[in-house]
C-alpha cells in the first residue's frame, strides 16, 4: 500500500471533514481543505506524474516548495504514484514556486489560495495547476511496496515509523517549513497518520488567534 493510501484511507470515512487549513498571514488568507478535496488534489497529481510522465514507484520527484495546501497536494499525490519525493537533484519532474527554476522537467506550482493556474505554460516550465486539473478524480494505481524509497532515502515503512507518536486525531498547529524530510515528516505526515488534521500558518502574525478559532490541540513550531 502507497504511503498516501495508507494516511487517507481511514480519513475518507468521514470524507467532508476539514483536514489541510491553510492561513497566510501576510495576504489575510484562509483555505480549508476536506479529506475529499485533499484526496482528489493528491489523485489528479498522481494521474498527472503517472500518465504524462511515467513516474512509478522509486521514480526520484523533486519539490522545492513552501509549506501550502497546493503542497499537500502535489506530495500526497507524488506518494501515491510511488514516487521518492527528494529535496533537489536529478528528478522526473522538479515542482517549483512561481518564478523559480530548476534543471530537467519543471513544473511551476501557483500557490494561489483559490487554486488559480498560471495561465499556461512557458519558457519550458510547466503550469502545473492547469495541467494537473485535467485528470481524474480518483487514482487507482498499483500496489507500493513498502520498502519503496519514499523521502530523502526513507522508505514508505521507514517514513511511518518515524512520523508515528502523535496522539489520535491531533489537531496541529504549525509553523514550521516544510524542509524535506524533517518538516513534512512533522507538520504533515505525522498529523495525518494520527487521524489528525494540519492547520498550518504562513508568515505567522496570529498564531493565538488562529489556534483559539481552529480549536488546535498541539502546536508545532
Amino acid at each position: 500500500m502507497s504511503l498516501t493510501e495508507t494516511l487517507l484511507r481511514p480519513l475518507r470515512a468521514s470524507s467532508a471533514k476539514p483536514l489541510i487549513t491553510h492561513y497566510d498571514d501576510a495576504a489575510g488568507t484562509r483555505v480549508e481543505l476536506s479529506v475529499a478535496t485533499t484526496a482528489n488534489w493528491a489523485a489528479k497529481t498522481a494521474n498527472w506524474l503517472v500518465e504524462e510522465h511515467d513516474v512509478e514507484p522509486g521514480t526520484p520527484v523533486a519539490v522545492r516548495l513552501p509549506a501550502h495546501w497546493q503542497t499537500a497536494g502535489v506530495l500526497l499525490g507524488a506518494w501515491w504514484a510511488g514516487a521518492h519525493v527528494v529535496a533537489d537533484g536529478p528528478a522526473a519532474v522538479t515542482f517549483v514556486a512561481p518564478g523559480e527554476s530548476a534543471g530537467g522537467l519543471t513544473a511551476a506550482v501557483s500557490l494561489d489560495p483559490m487554486g488559480r493556474d498560471l495561465g499556461g505554460s512557458s519558457g519550458g516550465v510547466l503550469d502545473f495547476v492547469g495541467e494537473a486539473r485535467l485528470f481524474g478524480d480518483d487514482y487507482f494505481g498499483a500496489p507500493v511496496p513498502g520498502s519503496t524509497p519514499a523521502l530523502a532515502g526513507l522508505t514508505v515503512d521507514e517514513v511511518l515509523a518515524r512520523a508515528a507518536g502523535l496522539a489520535a486525531g491531533a489537531r496541529v498547529l504549525s509553523t514550521r517549513e516544510w524542509t524535506v524530510p524533517d518538516g513534512v515528516l512533522a507538520a504533515l505526515v505525522a498529523p495525518l497518520l494520527a487521524g489528525g488534521s494540519v492547520v498550518q500558518v504562513s508568515n505567522p502574525a496570529r498564531v493565538d488567534a488562529h489556534r483559539q478559532a481552529e480549536r488546535t490541540t498541539v502546536d508545532l513550531t
